[in-house]
Parts: C-alpha cells; structure tokens; sequence
C-alpha cells in the first residue's frame, strides 16, 4: 500500500527516477520490482511515475534487471521502453542551432566538428559546449549580436576518446584546492550547506 498512500497524498504524480540500474542489486531491484507491480495494480487510483535508467551493454540474463524488465506480470504497469541513441548529425545541427539562437545554415559548420569529435554522445556534445564557452572558442558577441566562434582553434583541439576521461581531464584542470574540497564534499552527498562549504574552504587556505 506505500505507492497506493504516498500518492493519494498529493495531487501531482509521485515520480521515481533510478539511475544506472544496471549495478544495482538483487534486493534493490526486488523493491523496484514491487513498487511497479503496486503501481499497476493500485494504477486506478495511484498516481505513481517510475523513470530508470541502464546501460543496455551492461546487463545479460543473469542481472536481476533483466529479469525484472522480461517480468511478464508488470505489464499492468503499462511500462514503455525508451532507447537513447547517439545523435546524428543532422539532429546535432538542430540542437547547436537552437541554442545559439542562430539559423542551422550558420551554425552547420561548428556542429559538424562538434559532431566528429563527440560522434553524437549528448553528454559529450553538452560538456564540450561547455568547456569551449569556458575557454573562450565560444562566445557571445555583442557587436554582431550573436554567438561567434573560432573554427580553427575549436578543430585543432584534442579531446579524448570517451566522455569519462573528458571529465577526467576537466576535474585534473582544476586547482589543488578545489580538487581537494570537492574529495571532502563528495563524502556527503550531491549538496552540502553553504556554512559547511565556507568552513571547509577555511580548511584548505
């Protein structure tokens, strides 16, 4: 009765969102499991939203994801799968377009070397953006009016292979200290209390 009760408390759907499911273990996916096999059946009246996340390279027959995800009884869950693919190229362009501002016949060029150094990777596509809006190869102009860009530099620019050893490398550009107080701050979750953050900072100076 938990999803059954936590949702008639509020009047919004309750939604549950698991990331990378595919580490997680037996007795963790045993409570997913029932949590969706209580959504389906209370799905009259429960109002409950469950989102997760997996590798698909990363699971075989004996994960118990998947043997959750060929359960036949959560069909009542009215569950739908949903496989993220690279972006191609074209599907780039749009994305680079849209957040510039800009018409896709003007930011084809850029999107097309963002596209052979990130074959698509939306991760990859959104840290590099990033890391170049950073660095300066990416910037507004404000005589133009408009995003402009160094195509030279941003094609001579070496990137690693995967998005991991991306953020590798962003996290070893770091200071020291700020290295440092992120290995202390990561003991404690995805958020910590600014009073903490301060006092902390005071430790390393």
């Amino acid at each position: 009765r938990f999803v059954e009760v936590i949702s008639s408390t509020f009047a919004s759907t309750v939604t549950l969102c698991l990331d990378d499911l595919q580490w997680a273990d037996s007795a963790s996916i045993a409570a997913v499991n029932q949590l969706l096999l209580a959504g389906g059946i209370a799905s009259q009246h429960a109002k409950f939203f469950f989102l997760g996340c997996y590798r698909e390279g990363e699971t075989d027959n004996c994960n118990p994801l998947w043997k959750t995800l060929c359960n036949n009884d959560l069909v009542n869950a009215r569950s739908t799968d949903v496989k993220l693919d690279c972006m191609d190229e074209e599907t780039l362009t749009t994305m680079v377009s849209e957040t510039l501002c800009l018409l896709p016949r003007l930011t084809r060029c850029l999107s097309s070397i963002i596209y052979r150094k990130t074959k698509g990777n939306p991760l990859f596509v959104s840290q590099l953006m990033i890391s170049l809006g950073k660095e300066g190869l990416l910037r507004p102009s404000l005589s133009r009016r408009r995003w402009e860009w160094d195509k030279e530099k941003i094609q001579c620019q070496k990137l690693p292979d995967d998005v991991a050893m991306f953020f590798t490398n962003s996290i070893e550009a770091l200071s020291e200290d700020v290295k440092a107080s992120l290995c202390v701050l990561s003991c404690f979750g995805s958020s910590a209390e600014t009073a903490f953050i301060k006092a902390s900072a005071k430790d390393f100076t």
